[in-house]
């Protein structure tokens, strides 16, 4: 069942991605980087095929991965790589896409970057991703210990930056736009159902509120040796990490058994370990 859930994450992503660029970057003009960018120009100077461009390059960077990053690295990357592509040219095909959806350039950015957004951060949460210049990252990573994400953002820059030499000053604004909007929705969806809230309490009242979380909220705690700034006084601190919609709750308790009790609350974007990613054992 993880590996269906992985698998159908990872076709729901290509075929966002394909979506966004058939439904908005494409008819609507706007910048983007990567593989699909470089197609883009060659479509406007040559008018060879888009998605068949990706498909082609994405197949011979796959395969020099694959002897350069392993077999492992190509069966990663295999799915994304053809599937992708092949989204593209089912969704450009379709009379639908044939024309704009929107005539407002900056509505469509702002799509484009939600779908974009939203499927990077589908694939990477399956550590996954379009091929690309994803593949070329990882190549020249491990001859020169450059970092991925560096690489991968200089060759978008690059794209974007030869584009905009045959583009307007507008459409250049609207890929800008486009990839700030996909930056905040990539972050929001790697976390989506992953953070939670971490509950810090420093009250001299520690031990009845441990044993109240324990027993009445059914909510894990830890235990920390703390020092007072004022008066040096040893004692201990409770933390909890809890869901939003237990916070209520656990302030209102808090309150109840030390109203003077010292409060932080932090959210956490990811929490791993019992009773979130593998069952709480109880006793």
């Amino acid at each position: 069942m993880k590996k269906v859930k992985s698998t159908a994450a990872i076709i729901l992503g290509n075929a966002l991605f394909a979506l966004a660029v058939a439904a908005f970057v494409i008819p609507n003009g706007i910048l983007m980087g990567g593989i699909t960018g470089v197609g883009i120009v060659i479509h406007k100077l040559f008018g060879f095929d888009t998605a068949l461009f990706v498909l082609i390059v994405n197949a011979v960077l796959m395969f020099i991965g694959l002897f350069i990053l392993g077999k492992k690295f190509f069966f990663s990357t295999v799915v994304s790589s053809i599937i992708y592509p092949l989204f593209l040219k089912l969704f450009q095909s379709l009379p639908l896409f044939q024309k704009k959806l929107t005539d407002d350039n900056l509505l469509a950015a702002v799509f484009a970057g939600v779908l974009l957004g939203a499927a990077i951060g589908l694939l990477m949460r399956q550590g996954s991703s379009s091929g690309g210049t994803d593949i070329i990252g990882l190549i020249v990573n491990k001859y020169t210990h450059v970092g991925v994400a560096v690489i991968v953002w200089a060759a978008d820059i690059t794209v974007i930056g030869f584009q905009a030499l045959t583009s307007s000053s507008e459409a250049l604004l609207l890929g800008i736009i486009t990839i700030v909007i996909e930056s905040y929705v990539l972050d929001k969806v790697m976390v989506l159902g992953k953070a939670q809230l971490q509950v810090f309490v420093i009250s001299k009242k520690y031990e009845e509120i441990r044993s109240a979380v324990l027993n009445d909220l059914n909510i894990g705690a830890t235990m920390t040796s703390i020092e007072t700034g004022l008066k040096g006084e040893k004692q201990m601190g409770v933390m909890c990490i809890i869901h939003k919609r237990s916070l209520y709750s656990l302030t209102e308790l808090i309150n109840s058994i030390d109203n003077e009790a010292f409060v932080t609350v932090t959210k956490v974007k990811e929490v791993r370990g019992q009773g979130f990613s593998t069952e709480r054992k109880t006793k």
